[in-house]
């Protein structure tokens, strides 16, 4: 077996077909994001503005983040030591757990060193404390959820996307006994749009399941104290398990499920994902339960926020741009070919200083292609012109179709 031309051959199929992935090397200078520098593969460095980041709100450089990391550091050193139960638990993470226990009104957290482990661990563990168990999962849920689904080794059911008949549908043609979960998002990345979260919960309950809500991309952003848009719609009491990421709006890493004080202590017992990895450094989970803490308060940076994606959004319409709006933070500019998009990429970033990385397949479905631009508070108004200024040139440039989707 020649295994280099394996490889070879496998590489060569994301080059022909045009999605490739190719990694952007910059370098974020704190107090001046979204302005970062980009190393150029020919050594230059050139000045450049980020719009896909997911620190939505800039607080990977806030003063009260940064003021805690170095405090935990110099206090504690650098890593954790170990696993959770085997000297990795710290005041840090049962302070940040707190935190996050009250952030969604749960009894208790539980933390991961990312939202993907928290979600794999989470949803693989589930069917062996409940024998039998069915999840339900959107189609469009994200790939964490899927594997840890997948690799739970029960049943699985895959509902349309957002579907509410398809969902009951199914749950109505399963065993009345069998226990059940619906797994879904509150926002869902890709397109921006909301899942139907008191709808579920009505056919949750309606049919006895569990529900198992992704606040990924909405923790930190939506409700009067940012724990999401099930606090903000008043839902939090009926979602039995909450994950979400410390590595978005909150601007540090990891991530966690809230939970009973029961549910989180069997996951905490029964997942491996959990028990053998080494846990968060302490200096981390002093910087997210500061941030944490702080956007519980800082209403006022939520609306900024907002208000920036909305002038974005309403910028791109008027220049007839085929964006997708269903009324989120969340920017996508449907390009439709990977060639196209990656050109169009690289095309920003050389010409103009404007980084925005291409999402291809398997991210989002084959010809949906798209740029997603993630605008946030420190976006101001001169970064806003020159993207606008510059999609629109690029756009005639490469003779692109002008056409609005509706959302």
């Amino acid at each position: 077996m020649d295994y280099t031309a394996k490889l070879d051959a496998a590489l060569s199929r994301l080059h022909e077909e045009g999605r490739y992935r190719t990694f952007i090397d910059i370098e974020r200078t704190n107090g001046q994001f979204p302005h970062a520098t980009w190393k150029r593969p020919d050594g230059v460095e050139q000045p450049i503005t980020v719009w896909c980041g997911n620190d939505y709100l800039g607080m990977g450089q806030h003063p009260v983040v940064l003021k805690a990391m170095h405090e935990a550091l110099d206090a504690t050193g650098a890593g954790s030591g170990g696993t959770r139960n085997i000297s990795g638990t710290t005041v840090y993470h049962k302070r940040l757990e707190a935190e996050l226990a009250d952030l969604h009104g749960k009894e208790a957290a539980l933390l991961f060193t990312s939202a993907y482990i928290a979600n794999d661990a989470t949803l693989s563990t589930l069917p062996k404390l409940f024998p039998g168990l069915i999840i339900y999962s959107d189609s469009l849920n994200h790939a964490s959820m899927i594997e840890g689904i997948r690799r739970n080794g029960g049943a699985k059911r895959i509902f349309r996307h957002n579907d509410l008949d398809h969902l009951r549908e199914m749950m109505a043609a399963d065993d009345p006994d069998a226990p059940k979960l619906i797994a879904f998002e509150s926002i869902y990345s890709m397109d921006g749009d909301f899942g139907p979260i008191e709808a579920i919960c009505d056919i949750a309950d309606e049919f006895g399941a569990l529900t198992y809500l992704d606040e990924v991309h909405a923790v930190g952003m939506y409700g009067p104290r940012g724990g999401g848009v099930a606090e903000r719609d008043r839902l939090m009491h009926r979602i039995d398990i909450i994950n979400g990421t410390l590595a978005k709006a909150f601007g540090v890493m990891g991530g966690y499920i809230a939970a009973s004080d029961k549910m989180c202590d069997a996951i905490r017992s029964y997942a491996p994902g959990f028990i053998f990895t080494t846990s968060l450094p302490p200096a981390v989970a002093a910087g997210a339960a500061a941030s944490v803490a702080h956007l519980k308060r800082d209403q006022a940076l939520r609306e900024q926020h907002q208000t920036q994606a909305s002038i974005l959004k309403l910028r791109l319409k008027g220049l007839g741009l085929p964006i997708i709006d269903h009324g989120t933070h969340i920017v996508p500019v449907i390009v439709g070919d990977p060639v196209h998009t990656k050109q169009l990429s690289d095309m920003l970033l050389d010409g103009y200083g404007i980084y925005v990385q291409p999402i291809n397949f398997p991210t989002v479905p084959r010809g949906t292609e798209r740029l997603r631009f993630t605008p946030s508070p420190v976006h101001g108004p001169r970064e806003m012109d020159h993207l606008v200024n510059a999609m629109d040139e690029l756009w005639s440039h490469c003779a692109l179709n002008r056409a609005e989707l509706t959302a």
